[in-house]
């Protein structure tokens, strides 16, 4: 495939071997979860509903993840057409998957993209069954066990990639370790709430960020596609410096879409994050911004149950008219500036910097 060393090249072509690579992760997990569901159905047909949920939460998307894996891939000099890549691709979006469930758990999410997250799925299906006992149990610990269903099939498929590349397991090994201390700190930050204060509030919240998301959603795939094509150490550390700063501007940008995003776009109601109680980057700035009087508001009633439409109003308000909002702004493009000049020097072909450019722009440019 000569396009690989050529000068230039069309950018439509990136497109088209971007969405080729998609189509091809998408049949992956389309008949790898369609064999786990007549492995389990056959252990008893309503056991089957776990691996369905995953397959309709797994349907689509942005494939995010994969990408990078994918263009770490072909930038180390990876063939396209190579399966290794679309194993991975598909172990990542499986990872992915188990994170949201979990996460969505955590946070008592009532929704995931625009439909009902994993725990409120087999809650209604306890109601409309008629069964007997607490629907709401039954839907968490179903979703807890359809998580770990997710985790331990994206164990189980990326460990048939073969060869194996031993940089490669690793890479994932850590990613999967990386999520879960980010993902006990976020939980661990939230139920400290006012006991840990303002300060050092926008340090803590940004190792959040790191550990839960952007390792795993930029750095650690563009990692994990370099090493199975068997990348250097020096592009390795090229990779992670431009990924990194990138992946925590997508984090970012994630946080102020869960203030201030369109529901309507984000499938998720207003405001989301300040019912949940997230104490993001954004929430750490206004502790820091805010008046004395409006650091009380903040800390008194983000995440409280009884959290009124109003009350959201006017918190949003307080972060834009504080300057948190602009801060984390700020954040988001002195990161985005970090991450594209690393890509500027990155050694690869500009077909693959191309693609990992247009990456990283979706990643930080998002919507939804």
């Amino acid at each position: 495939m000569t396009f690989f060393a050529a000068d230039t090249f069309d950018p439509e072509q990136a497109l088209v071997f971007s969405a080729d690579f998609s189509e091809r992760v998408e049949a992956l997990l389309t008949s790898f979860l369609a064999e786990q569901h007549e492995v389990i159905s056959g252990i008893a047909p309503a056991a089957g509903e776990i691996v369905s949920a995953i397959s309709d939460l797994t349907r689509g998307g942005k494939r995010l993840r994969p990408l990078f894996a994918f263009w770490g891939f072909v930038g180390a000099g990876g063939n396209p057409n190579d399966e290794r890549i679309v194993q991975a691709g598909a172990a990542l979006e499986l990872f992915q998957a188990a994170a949201l469930i979990h996460d969505d758990l955590i946070d008592r999410s009532d929704t995931r993209r625009g439909q009902p997250s994993i725990h409120r799925r087999f809650e209604s299906l306890h109601r409309a069954s008629g069964w007997h006992r607490d629907a709401p149990r039954f839907g968490e610990a179903a979703s807890i066990l359809t998580g770990d269903l997710c985790l331990s099939l994206s164990e189980q498929l990326f460990g048939t990639i073969s060869p194996a590349v031993p940089q490669s397991r690793a890479i994932f090994d850590r990613m999967r370790v990386q999520v879960m201390a980010g993902q006990y700190l976020d939980v661990l930050e939230e139920s400290a709430g006012p006991a840990y204060g303002p300060a050092d509030s926008v340090k803590r919240a940004r190792t959040i960020v790191r550990y839960k998301s952007a390792k795993y959603s930029t750095e650690n795939p563009t990692l994990l596609g370099g090493a199975l094509a068997g990348a250097s150490e020096s592009l390795l550390e090229q990779y992670s410096h431009f990924a990194l700063p990138l992946g925590e501007a997508f984090q970012l940008r994630d946080d102020v879409l869960g203030v201030f995003g369109d529901p309507a776009v984000t499938g998720k109601p207003a405001g989301d994050d300040l019912r949940e109680g997230k104490r993001t980057e954004i929430i750490a700035h206004a502790l820091n911004l805010a008046s004395q009087q409006d650091q009380g508001f903040i800390q008194g009633r983000l995440g409280a149950p009884d959290l009124s439409d109003d009350e959201v109003v006017r918190m949003r308000d307080l972060l834009e008219s504080c300057g948190a909002l602009q801060a984390t702004e700020e954040s988001i493009a002195a990161l985005s500036d970090q991450g594209f000049a690393a890509l500027d020097e990155l050694g690869v072909a500009p077909m693959a910097k191309h693609a990992l450019r247009t990456l990283g722009l979706a990643a930080i440019r998002r919507t939804s």
